[in-house]
């Protein structure tokens, strides 16, 4: 490369000359080609598996684990997942997450104990059992008429303990297969002893938080409405909802016939008072109506051009135009205008239905929740079936009326017209011939309504007895809580605050048979409960050692402690048993606090468990220990298809975890990725809202994972020969000869710096994107497009020994070590895959001299030079980037040849480099630096080339 120019003045170009001699054939056999055992392709669907048996025949975590016992802990606690079936992209894109900042963590030196969960007890898993038996049994009887068979009659319905058992053996099963995918996708944990909610242990950790609750006056039985599943036959608590798009309900604007008046309505009888429902079926439950002290109500007379030609009504004032649209009237008139206050002085009505209720009822100042935004003002209240209806009557003494049964059906307390019908399917049209002569109007009504979460079928609120936790008395403690909790994404603390402050008391009793019990005792003939801390403790010690199973094997003599069983002949055991969040929501008393490792620090699930296990964890953690089980929350989104939509088996867009590693039936459309590929897409999206896969995804990320394999390998293949002094590592070697290294090699050392900095920070902050394109950004346009390309003749042409060629390969060595620990929380299969095929490193790979890339000998931390990786000084920034723009501007122009058919390849240019202005004065003088006073010598030791 020779040097020349001309004036420098304005508008007078520079003018430097490069060229390049032609290769020569005999010189081929002295090239130093690059040789590996570290192959392009990655053939993860083989390869993986094997890297995964060495970790667990030489137990490298647990290794790991163990020279770590005397550092500072840090406990990333896992939300149980439920033991009920395959997993999902979703499972995936949780528990990679928690594997990168568990390997992240590991590296830093830290003592990583990761113990997964399972969720196993619920209605989910008995729905489950039941299914199986039912189809088994449908199965049987389709064999029995094939043959000619006899069909038996139907099987007897199992007891509560042969469903349990049944249920114990389907969660266990499947958390075993589900712990074989986890493994499968390199989630590194105590997978030999992770915790089960149906271990004795935990349920008897779980019965301790509630019989602190119990002492302290939070837990307590109560007649209240509750979401009620008719589908599933129990109560269900909120997080149990889930509120498709779509509902449509029949609504109903309904006259009530005032029997005797408030004095504001003296000489406007006879009037009525116009109601509306969206639940037409709680009508024969109504006890009340509800106004709002402060509202303007009127007395309205609507015209109409039919019978009955007018009506005069009662509604809020705000509202008589949109009652008048509803009703089609021709027109209306004011009468007079009073406050609810005034209207609830004395005004009776006639109850729509006459039952054993009485046939009367009384308009009352309801709360808050009667508004003139909707309807008519005037709320239909009935206790029994809402909570602000409850919470009215209970200011009144109304009783809790709920004429419903487990099943949903009408009980006789309402009248044989409409007893036994189900209130959700047959109730409504019953009730619209009974009740005809007085509706208004009704209409099909679009709105947000409950459905049960696992039979996805509509819930009703219905009063029963059922088991309550207080939140009222530790509320502001969890919102201070919540307050002291670092929420990522920040939204987090807002969304789960309002959650507790709106928060009313947990049901937390369910009508099934597969769970912990609710240890209490009812009275035979009054029914009350009995249930002490003597009580509970003795439950709590057999449970411990039997089970929970003991509940339904063991005698109410055997169940009471000693002071006790002298009454057992008097009392019956109770049947209810706990909800599932308050299972899961307890398992830091198993898993953490026994560990002494309370609160945890991190908690890491999707956005939906702000309202399920963050919140139920919160809850019991504050009740007993008086703060949260958590120092920080970081919640994902949801996984949608590449279009943005839910994933779901009838479109066939469903992406199966299992397939993308292992690949389909047919390879060319879904081959196997791998778990690395897998996991690099869970870090390249932006995990805190929902993130979208499929199949053009993948290829793109796959794309992405080649480029820096290949990288990888290229540079491994280049370092076959390079060996260390048997007395100093890289870090020492490097340090040594720093001085002597090229402008080149130290501006390449300072860019290694500056990405492991970059790269640790955003491992940090849970930025794994970020972490992902830091790594490919370095590998594909630092190393392969520019510093390896300019490396090629240093380590193809130049002696073995040469300097320059040594150097250069002390360089590569560094940056190997380096980005193989960079890149391994993220993809660990190919970063162990490298570290083992280093040439230069000791023991053979694959042995436990070689140890694994995770293996550190200090606690990695970028504010400590001594524990850095790579830690170098920023040499030559502007230089070599003026360069690479130099460099990249050539290669157009030299592109732009080849097209032309001008040259062949690059070797056959020379090239004319014109610098016209001083827009590029520093573009100038780094040309300049590079060549000045240096003639060009391939094998020159000194070069910077």
């Amino acid at each position: 490369m020779s040097w020349s120019s001309a004036a420098r003045s304005h508008h007078v170009p520079k003018k430097v000359r490069c060229f390049a001699k032609d290769a020569k054939d005999e010189y081929s056999d002295t090239v130093l080609l690059p040789q590996t055992s570290f192959s392009q392709r990655a053939n993860a669907k083989d390869r993986e598996p094997e890297i995964q048996q060495w970790w667990d025949e030489h137990k490298i975590y647990e290794r790991i684990l163990e020279n770590a016992k005397e550092k500072e802990p840090f406990t990333l606690h896992d939300g149980p997942p439920y033991a009920n079936g395959d997993l999902h992209i979703g499972h995936a894109l949780n528990k990679i997450l928690k594997d990168f900042i568990n390997r992240y963590y590991i590296l830093r030196g830290r003592k990583v104990e990761y113990i997964p969960g399972w969720d196993c007890h619920g209605l989910p898993i008995e729905l489950k059992v039941l299914q199986f038996i039912d189809d088994a049994e449908k199965k049987a009887k389709k064999a029995a008429k094939k043959n000619g068979q006899e069909i038996g009659k139907k099987k007897k319905e199992l007891s509560p303990l042969e469903l349990r058992a049944k249920a114990r053996d389907f969660a266990v099963e499947t958390a075993q297969a589900q712990k074989l995918s986890f493994r499968r996708y390199g989630i590194w944990g105590s997978w030999d002893t992770p915790y089960l909610t149906l271990h004795k242990e935990y349920e008897a950790a779980q019965l301790e938080v509630f019989t602190t609750m119990f002492e302290r006056g939070y837990i307590y039985r109560g007649l209240k409405p509750v979401w009620f599943s008719p589908s599933s036959q129990t109560a269900l608590a909120e997080a149990e909802l889930e509120y498709p798009e779509n509902h449509v309900s029949r609504s109903v604007f309904m006259a009530f016939h005032i029997k005797s008046s408030a004095p504001c309505l003296y000489e406007l009888q006879p009037i009525d008072l116009a109601i509306w429902t969206t639940t037409p079926w709680t009508l024969p439950a109504n006890l009340a109506v509800s106004v709002n002290a402060d509202i303007q109500y009127a007395a309205v007379d609507y015209f109409f051009d039919h019978a009955p030609f007018r009506r005069r009504l009662v509604v809020a004032e705000s509202l008589i135009d949109q009652l008048g649209t509803k009703l089609k009237a021709n027109h209306s008139e004011k009468l007079k205008t009073f406050s609810g206050a005034d209207l609830a002085q004395g005004t009776f009505y006639t109850r729509p239905f006459n039952n054993e209720q009485g046939k009367y009822a009384q308009v009352l100042v309801g709360g808050d929740y009667v508004t003139a935004d909707s309807g008519t003002g005037l709320v239909h209240t009935a206790p029994g079936h809402g909570y602000d209806d409850y919470q009215t009557g209970l200011a009144y003494g109304l009783n809790v009326f709920s004429p419903v049964d487990d099943r949903g059906r009408y009980t006789a307390q309402v009248g044989d017209e409409l007893k036994g019908l189900n209130v959700l399917t047959q109730a409504n049209e019953q009730i619209f011939q009974l009740i005809q002569k007085d509706v208004l109007c009704d209409e099909m009504y679009a709105h947000r309504y409950p459905y049960d979460w696992r039979t996805k079928k509509p819930v009703i609120m219905r009063a029963t007895s059922q088991w309550f936790a207080s939140i009222k008395p530790f509320r502001n403690e969890s919102l201070d809580a919540i307050d002291q909790v670092s929420w990522v994404p920040a939204v987090g603390e807002k969304r789960i605050s309002s959650m507790v402050l709106g928060r009313e008391d947990w049901c937390i009793s369910r009508q099934r048979s597969w769970g912990v019990p609710i240890p209490v005792f009812y009275h035979k003939d009054s029914g009350q409960h009995l249930m002490n801390k003597e009580i509970l403790q003795h439950v709590i010690n057999i449970v411990r050692e039997y089970g929970s199973d003991a509940w339904w094997s063991m005698s109410i003599e055997e169940l009471l402690p000693e002071s006790f069983k002298d009454q057992a002949h008097n009392y019956v055991k109770g049947n209810d048993t706990m909800d599932v969040w308050f299972d899961s929501g307890t398992s830091w008393a198993s898993v953490l606090k026994r560990r002494g490792l309370l609160p945890a620090d991190l908690y890491l699930e999707g956005s939906d468990q702000h309202r399920g296990w963050f919140q139920s964890s919160l809850l019991t953690s504050v009740a007993v220990n008086a703060y949260a089980p958590y120092k920080t929350v970081l919640t994902h989104g949801f996984v949608l298809d590449e279009k943005g939509m839910k994933m779901s088996k009838s479109l066939g867009n469903v992406i199966d975890p299992k397939e993308v590693i292992n690949g389909g039936k047919d390879a060319k459309k879904n081959p196997p990725y791998g778990a690395d590929v897998l996991r690099l897409w869970v870090a390249s999206v932006d995990f805190t809202s929902d993130v979208k896969i499929g199949p053009n995804t993948l290829k793109q990320i796959f794309e992405q994972y080649r480029k820096i394999r290949n990288t990888f390998r290229y540079m491994i293949g280049n370092v076959y020969d390079f060996t260390l002094s048997e007395d100093q590592n890289l870090q020492q070697e490097i340090s040594a000869k720093y001085e002597q290294f090229s402008s080149l090699d130290k501006w390449m050392l300072g860019s290694l710096s500056k990405l492991e900095e970059e790269v640790f920070d955003a491992y940090k902050n849970f930025q794994f994107s970020r972490v992902t394109n830091l790594i490919s950004r370095f590998c594909v346009t630092d190393l392969s497009a520019f510093y390896l390309d300019v490396a090629k003749d240093r380590l193809y042409i130049s002696p073995t020994n040469a300097k320059r060629r040594r150097d250069c390969q002390l360089v590569l060595a560094i940056c190997l070590d380096t980005i193989s620990k960079l890149v391994a929380p993220i993809l660990p299969h190919i970063a162990e895959e490298l570290w083992h095929a280093l040439p230069y490193k000791p023991g053979q790979s694959f042995s436990l001299e070689r140890g694994s890339v995770f293996d550190t000998n200090f606690d990695w931390d970028i504010a400590n030079p001594s524990l850095r990786m790579a830690h170098y000084p920023k040499a030559d920034e502007a230089l070599w980037s003026n360069i690479q723009y130099f460099r990249d501007e050539v290669n157009k122009a030299l592109e732009i040849a080849r097209r032309n058919n001008i040259i062949g390849a690059s070797v056959d240019a020379a090239l004319d480099v014109f610098i016209y202005d001083d827009e590029h004065e520093d573009l100038w003088h780094s040309l300049k630096k590079l060549c000045d006073n240096r003639p060009f010598e391939p094998h020159c030791d000194d070069s910077d080339w």
